[in-house]
């Protein structure tokens, strides 16, 4: 529903001071232009939002410039002339807009732009003075690399934005931006290749945006949440990164970087499980190198959901899969413990996950310490107090320090949940229990899709020409087109459709 402008200044101006609740941080300036007596102009911007320097310089010294408008403008001017004459020859600055909708200059005010209004004019000047109150370009916290660029993603967007047409200077890079909440408006931006990116996908992701129905977004998180084509999973769908290198590799092979104003976690679509298993230094390295650390990956995978009902089993039911003289040693530790072997590894489970919290919680001078002594103390202490065996306290270990193995860290709080279900697997019907429940596991994967990717793909379906790109890394030199890039390529499929999805009502809670 459109909104015009009134033409009446002080209309507008009282109606704006009305909609902001006379706010104290709202700033309204109305002055009288030397040569136009009979337009008065007002400025209206955000006090903090708004870089004041910048309007001094750029605004209210070229507006009060008394000769240089005295020159330009006829002898009293209408308040479209005067309007023409602000925006082509008065203002010092070439990042302005036109608005004549009364919602949009609400945003542009909230967004940080100062809004010029001209009395009998129903359109407004934006000019974007936004200030530089925000956080440096810092090396990445989450995705650390030992060779390769150390920058990350801040949380404005339009630094985001720089980062990665730094890196990928294509004028086929392209860009839709839209602002999703009806309370907090916040800018949520598309980025992808326009002739390498398949159109149906840029279509459907495009549509769901749309279709999101909800008072706020706060984080990238609310998006992957409401975009994901199956949310009743603990494997993540939806990929992300706070570098902006690998950003653009994935735009490279066809993938669409969502971006989302305050957050600096760029989504990256449609996801693949082996993509959780690729660090950003994989492609700076030697191939052979690369091989090895990635089968070192899916080992700690799998040793992180299977080794402690594995140790289960073995203890449980099948003490002759392995040597008489280790089964006997760790018997002879069991027989103070007063806990079942289930109750015993759950207890240390718990344990180690209270102790990751806490060190991830608590403040960054004293986190890694405490988290590391409270590792030590409290293991060798239940050993001691008879409580848990020094097995135990090795496999829990060995389980922890290999789920900090996975670059996605997001696959690795999905496999901390899975360990849960498969260690009371184990403790009911041993080897046969996780046999079942990684049956069930596999099925779940092979079901799911990512805009309509498969999630296994290229392993399932089977596809020859991605798997230079899995576990295995095929050197730069046999990379010979584009689509391969870095030994990388989208998994195409012409079977494949995306399911579409009517609307997201996952709005306010009336």
């Amino acid at each position: 529903m459109e909104n015009p402008l009134h033409r009446s200044l002080q209309q507008n101006l009282q109606q704006i001071i009305n909609e902001f609740g006379h706010s104290s941080d709202l700033n309204v300036r109305t002055f009288q232009v030397p040569g136009a007596a009979d337009s008065p102009v007002a400025v209206v911007y955000m006090e903090g939002m708004t870089d004041t320097e910048k309007i001094n310089d750029f605004v209210t010294h070229s507006l009060m410039s008394v000769n240089a408008l005295n020159d330009a403008l006829p002898p009293d001017p209408d308040a479209g002339t005067l309007f023409d004459f602000l925006q082509s020859r008065a203002l010092s600055t070439g990042d302005t807009h036109i608005l004549n909708q009364w919602d949009n200059m609400i945003n542009s005010i909230l967004s940080g732009s100062l809004i010029i209004l001209i009395d009998g004019s129903t359109t407004c000047i934006t000019v974007n003075l936004q200030s530089s109150n925000e956080r440096s370009i810092m090396p990445p916290e989450t995705e650390i690399n030992i060779r390769g660029p150390k920058d990350s993603f801040t949380e404005s967007i339009g630094t985001n934005i720089s980062l990665i047409r730094r890196r990928l200077k294509s004028p086929n890079l392209w860009l839709e931006s839209m602002n999703i909440g009806a309370v907090t408006n916040t800018q949520v931006a598309m980025m992808y290749l326009q002739d390498v990116a398949p159109q149906h996908l840029v279509e459907e992701l495009k549509q769901r945006l749309k279709d999101i129905n909800i008072d706020a977004i706060l984080e990238s998180g609310y998006i992957e949440d409401l975009v994901q084509d199956d949310a009743i999973t603990p494997f993540p769908t939806v990929f992300n990164s706070e570098r902006p290198d690998v950003v653009v590799g994935n735009l490279l092979e066809g993938r669409i970087a969502v971006l989302v104003d305050g957050s600096p976690n760029t989504l990256i679509l449609p996801t693949t499980f082996s993509q959780f298993f690729k660090a950003a230094e994989d492609y700076y390295q030697r191939f052979d190198f690369t091989i090895l650390m990635r089968i070192i990956r899916y080992f700690s995978f799998f040793i992180v959901i299977l080794l402690p009902s594995i140790y289960i089993a073995v203890m449980t039911y099948h003490h002759e899969m392995i040597p008489t003289l280790l089964v006997i040693n760790l018997l002879a530790q069991r027989e103070g413990v007063p806990f079942p072997i289930v109750i015993e590894a759950l207890l240390m489970e718990l344990a180690f996950e209270i102790m990751r919290e806490a060190g991830t919680r608590m403040p960054r001078a004293v986190g890694q310490a405490v988290s590391i002594v409270g590792a030590v103390v409290l293991g060798q202490a239940a050993v001691q107090a008879g409580i848990v065996t020094a097995m135990m306290v090795i496999i829990v270990s060995l389980t922890g320090i290999a789920s900090f193995t996975l670059p996605g860290y997001t696959l690795t709080n999905a496999a901390r949940l899975i360990r849960f279900p498969l260690i009371l697997a184990a403790s009911i019907l041993g080897f046969y229990g996780i046999i079942i429940a990684m049956i069930m596991l596999i099925a779940h994967l092979a079901s799911l899709k990512s805009f309509g990717v498969p999630y296994l793909s290229p392993f399932s379906p089977f596809d020859l020409e991605g798997q230079k790109d899995t576990i295995w890394r095929s050197p730069m030199k046999s990379a010979a087109t584009r689509s391969h890039v870095k030994g990388r390529s989208l998994p195409s499929n012409p079977q494949v459709k995306t399911s579409s999805k009517s609307s997201y009502q996952n709005g306010r809670n009336e």
